[in-house]
């Protein structure tokens, strides 16, 4: 599907345009009746759709569709479509009906709306719930198509109660040119609470810092990471602040040393310190197995022999768990461990303990034959 949905794209500037829309058209249907009956737990299908969905409001006006045909379409694949989890985008679709298709278009959205019990448009638990969705959906991209801010904010923001509605309505405003009111939705997503959702306005929030208002974005992404200290926060705050880094540094470490996964992680992959991120390890006391695995990794190139008590303890901590994953892994880890030994006084230490492994789990089998398939002894 992927691969023709590319062939459709590379033609698109060059076939004719009645047969590109026509082949566009056929396949979108096509792909929509696999995906109503297919497993697309992958989303790969999916991807597909949607790639087909952006190309066919293009497809349609340079073909020059006639907007009754392509409005009918529109309403059945909305309304009455074989699947209803896709949304088709009437900004998209206004070159192609130009503007008395469009005032059709929304008369028969209005139809639609006249057709329902009386409730508010998102009222989902009123019944129709997706025919109030979609009108929903075609009010907020309307609202977006006639550059109405009152509008944006009525659809978008509703009734200001969650975070994501406050992005939601930034990311319209960006869309329609309006940066300072993008701004400061998504400033006032930022702040709506410490929840996820705010703290992912709070990355949106500081891009368009970063694109608009570079001077700010420095403290912007300063107080991001106050909000939410991790080592993710820590690392754009360490890539805004630049040569300023070292100002900051004291404070971040500071904070994230409540934090010995994200503090360890930050000196690692952000300040690009290996024995420093060691050392906090060890002084923070870090029990993330994951996190321990990608250090020693890194220290085991430092100093080979240090990092062996820390394979040990991973090995352990994987046959803590049955299952043949879990002894293979276990199996490539002393591997590992007996490189990092060989030629040195450890060689010996490791084989043994290698050997208490076999004696103690010698009623695991499949524990035996993982050993023995990696070359232990």
């Amino acid at each position: 599907m992927h691969e023709a949905v590319d062939i459709l794209e590379a033609a698109a500037q060059t076939a004719d345009p009645k047969e590109m829309y026509a082949v566009t058209h056929k396949a979108l249907t096509s792909a929509i009746k696999v995906i109503s009956r297919a497993d697309d737990s992958s989303g790969i299908i999916g991807d597909a759709c949607h790639r087909l969905l952006d190309l066919h409001p293009k497809a349609a006006a340079a073909a020059d569709v006639p907007a009754s045909k392509l409005i009918a379409w529109m309403m059945t694949f909305q309304f009455d479509g074989e699947v209803d989890y896709f949304e088709l985008d009437p900004v998209a679709y206004a070159p192609a009906l130009k503007e008395k298709g469009m005032a059709t278009y929304r008369t028969k959205l209005d139809e639609v709306r006249a057709s329902l019990p009386a409730a508010a448009e998102d009222d989902w638990q009123a019944g129709h719930s997706h025919e109030r969705f979609t009108l929903h959906w075609n009010a907020k991209r309307l609202a977006v198509l006639d550059h109405d801010i009152d509008a944006i904010i009525r659809t978008h923001a509703r009734d200001r109660k969650v975070a994501a509605w406050f992005e939601d309505t930034a990311r319209a405003f960006a869309e329609i040119g309006e940066m300072d009111l993008a701004i400061d939705w998504a400033k006032q997503a930022t702040y709506f609470d410490l929840g996820h959702r705010s703290l992912k306005a709070s990355d949106y929030w500081c891009e368009l810092l970063d694109e608009h208002r570079p001077s700010e974005a420095l403290e912007a992404r300063l107080l991001v990471f106050r909000r939410w200290p991790s080592s993710t926060t820590a690392a754009r705050l360490h890539k805004a602040a630049g040569k300023a880094w070292p100002g900051y540094r004291d404070e971040v470490l500071t904070i994230l040393a409540g934090s010995p996964n994200d503090a360890v992680l930050f000196a690692l992959l952000t300040l690009k310190d290996v024995q420093f991120a060691w050392n906090l390890a060890h002084s923070l006391g870090l029990v993330s197995d994951h996190t321990w695995s990608e250090l020693v990794k890194a220290y085991e190139k430092l100093d080979p022999l240090a990092a062996l008590p820390i394979h040990v303890r991973l090995v352990e901590n994987q046959l803590v768990e049955t299952g043949a994953q879990h002894y293979r892994l276990a199996a490539r880890r002393l591997a590992k461990m007996r490189k990092l030994a060989a030629g040195t006084s450890k060689t010996a230490e490791v084989d043994e303990f290698i050997a208490d492994l076999r004696e103690t789990h010698r009623r695991r089998p499949r524990l035996q034959e993982e050993f023995t398939r990696a070359g232990l002894p």
